[in-house]
């Protein structure tokens, strides 16, 4: 099991080095799709604000780890 997981952090290592910038710009396209939705009659997505707070997490994550590679 350490195994499998020591290989998936490798690949996702060298992945993201190349594509630093992926993780951020996937963030921003949450955030506006999530205004756009605010636009849209209320339902779940809209009143919780769900791609707001995962493209905030995606975006500081991606900073983070851009910054640690």
């Amino acid at each position: 099991m350490t195994e499998l997981l020591s290989q998936l952090l490798t690949w996702l290592s060298e992945f993201f080095s190349s594509r630093k910038g992926l993780l951020p710009m996937l963030a921003v396209v949450l955030i506006v799709l999530n205004f756009i939705l605010r636009f849209l009659p209320p339902n779940w997505l809209n009143q919780t604000d769900l791609f707001l707070h995962l493209g905030l997490i995606i975006a500081i994550f991606g900073f983070m780890l851009a910054w640690a590679l």
